[in-house]
Formats: C-alpha cells, structure tokens, sequence
C-alpha cells in the first residue's frame, strides 16, 4: 500500500494518482483539508511505531503502508485552519503532528521526510552541502550592508539576488533600479550571487533514475519568463553520464528520495548547482518534456 499525502487536487499529487491508478498499484490519499473526515491514530512504543489512517479506501494498518508520497502544505495556511472554533483548530494540529510524526519514522521509502528537506530551509547551508559533493556554487554574500554588495559586485561583476529561505521568489538581476534599493536592505538580510550565465538544466532524480531538462531563455528566472513577455523553451535533455551519477550522489547525501537540482552548464563546460528542490512541482516540466516522472515517482514507491 501506497500512502499520497497533500493536497488531492494540486497538480503534482494528482499525476502521481493518476500514474498510481494506470500502473494498477493500491494506493490512499491522505488529504490535508479532510483531517475532520479522516481520524489519524499513532503510537510511538519503545518497539517501534503502530497505527492506523483513515482514507476514502477506508482503513489502512501503518504497517502496510510500503511508501509514502508527501508534499504537504503548512497546515497554518489551510483555509480550514482559519475556523474560529477553537476545537477544529486544535484537532487540525494534532491530526497533522500525527502525520508528520508518522512520515518522519515510516519504514520504506519516503518522498522525502522533513529531516532530509531541512538542508533547503536555508540556501546558504544548502550550497556547503552541495559543494562538498563537487559540484561548483556561485560566489555568494548573505548581508543587509549595501557597501558590503557594492564592493562584492565590484569583484564579481553582474549580481543576482534571491531568497536565503525555501520560500519561493524571482531570482532578479542586480541591476540600476535594484541597485538604487539597495539601501533597503539594512533591514533584512538579501542573499547575493555572482550571476553565472549558460544553460539552464533542471534534474529531476527520482530514486535511482535521472530526468534532465534543458532550459533556453532569455530570462533570469525561466520559471517567470512569460510574466514579462519573456521566453522559455523546455526540452528533454541527456545528461552524461558523470553528471548524472553526481546528481544521484547529490540527492542520495542529502537523504531525498526524490529531488529537484538546479543546474548552470557555462560555455567553457564547467557545472554550477544553484539549490536542490525537496519537493520540486515536476509537473511543469514533465508537461513540457512528456517525461514520465509521476510514472517513476509510482514504481518507486512500490
């Protein structure tokens, strides 16, 4: 049995469904804004962890259950969580403690727990972690000293900024109008990068296979190129095979079963990683590329 955990109609969890569905494998789905519908029972002994989930399949024994998919939001956030009952509000948190608690500690493969997607909370951290396995980070300045910027773009050239946390933003180029801003910063630290410019490659590793995307664009950020009139063209790329095999030795040492791996191939062949995704909206890019990565994600939770 195959635990889906999240949102059921957001689109990364309903390929995975509908893959789990076409490959004829059993599955239930965990939904985060049903938690009054579906009681949630754990027990954490001195022997091990034992319980059982409600879903719409009915009721399935924890120790079943041989993989799990979790991409779940912050329970905070949920429209349900904004209930003046106080009750509702409490059996929310508790019903998703419960579950988080459960995916932490599950025997079997995990789509990723929160242990191993700790590293992207913080970029920074993230990018010591990244190097040691190789791989090559932009030279970076986490401040809120404009001078400080001044003087690193100076020694670096163009710049780039982006968030320091996981929560996602636009990566921007430092250019005369951001530059003219910079003063702002004195009140919260912004995380400056040396802008690398090539080819932009997303790697989607899903346990032991590798999807790579190739990215051609005239933008900072692809992932926003049509918000301005911009372009971005995705196309399904084969990475060599050293590179790939970096990319599984990068996911395996951050503990994800499945990642997302920002990727800068320059002109003169050397390879940047900019983050690694632990929960990565694939769809985007298995949309664009026809890969069958919802299709892997399935067969590996098996």
């Amino acid at each position: 049995m195959i635990a889906v955990c999240g949102i059921a109609s957001e689109t990364p969890i309903a390929r995975v469904t509908a893959a789990l569905d076409d490959l004829g494998l059993p599955y239930t789905v965990l939904h985060q804004r049903r938690f009054l519908e579906l009681p949630f029972e754990l027990e954490a002994t001195g022997t091990g962890v034992r319980g059982r989930l409600t879903a719409d399949s009915g009721t399935v024994d924890c120790a079943e259950v041989t993989g799990i998919y979790a991409r779940l939001m912050d329970w905070r956030r949920l429209p349900e969580a904004r209930h003046p009952d106080e009750d509702v509000l409490q059996r929310c948190r508790a019903w998703h403690e419960a579950l988080s608690s459960w995916i932490e500690v599950a025997p079997g493969r995990v789509m990723n727990r929160a242990a191993a997607s700790a590293s992207n909370a913080s970029k920074p951290h993230q990018a010591q972690l990244i190097r040691r396995t190789g791989f090559l980070v932009p030279e970076t300045l986490v401040t809120n000293d404009p001078e400080l910027v001044h003087d690193f773009g100076e020694r670096h050239g163009e710049l780039v900024y982006k968030s320091i946390s996981c929560q996602r933003s636009v990566v921007h180029a430092l250019d005369r109008e951001a530059t003219a801003r910079l003063p702002l910063i004195r009140s919260c630290p912004v995380q400056f990068q040396q802008r690398v410019r090539g080819t932009n490659i997303r790697v989607h590793t899903v346990g032991d296979e590798v999807f790579a995307t190739r990215i051609t664009t005239d933008r900072v950020d692809y992932r926003y190129a049509h918000h301005d009139g911009g372009r971005a063209e995705l196309s399904p790329w084969q990475p060599p095979d050293d590179l790939a095999h970096r990319c599984l030795r990068l996911a395996d040492a951050l503990g994800l079963d499945l990642a997302g791996i920002d990727l800068m191939l320059t002109d003169d062949g050397d390879v940047y990683c900019f983050e690694v995704n632990p929960s990565p909206a694939f769809t985007y890019f298995e949309s664009h590329t026809g890969q069958p990565i919802a299709r892997a994600i399935a067969l590996a939770l098996r």
